[in-house]
């Protein structure tokens, strides 16, 4: 059972630790002590808020074809920089918390006019996907 500190499930969640504090007072989340005697929320339990709260957001609604691609992972957020050369590009997205770096042909970035402040989607597609846990 992995129990998570309020501050680290408040920036998680990208709300204040008050937040996540009202929330347990509220009943939305359930806190216990850790092994340190400091309140806690059971990972289970965050994850399940954490898609909640993504499900409010609806951010899918500003990427038209979300619902229409093979590739399931997919942000949507700003361009925060191009630099191009004549043959190819690395553009740089912010999508909410996340930095996603892409490299593409110049002529995609030219044909799709992605400048600092448009709205894109990074869609990723994987066969090979790592994942790390957390060290303990």
């Amino acid at each position: 059972m992995t129990l998570i500190r309020i501050s680290t499930a408040a920036h998680l969640l990208g709300v204040s630790d008050d937040t996540v504090r009202r929330w347990v007072s509220q009943g939305r989340l359930e806190a216990e002590k850790d092994s340190s005697g400091r309140s806690a929320i059971h990972g289970a339990d965050l994850a399940k808020v954490a898609q909640e709260i993504a499900a409010e957001k609806d951010i899918d609604s500003l990427d038209p074809h979300a619902n229409k691609r093979s590739a399931r992972n997919h942000l949507t957020g700003l361009v925060t920089k191009v630099t191009s050369d004549s043959v190819m590009s690395q553009v740089e997205m912010q999508c909410g918390p996340f930095r996603v770096v892409s490299l593409i042909s110049t002529e995609a970035v030219e044909d799709l006019d992605l400048k600092v402040g448009s709205l894109a989607t990074a869609v990723i597609k994987s066969t090979n996907v790592t994942i790390e846990g957390a060290q303990n």
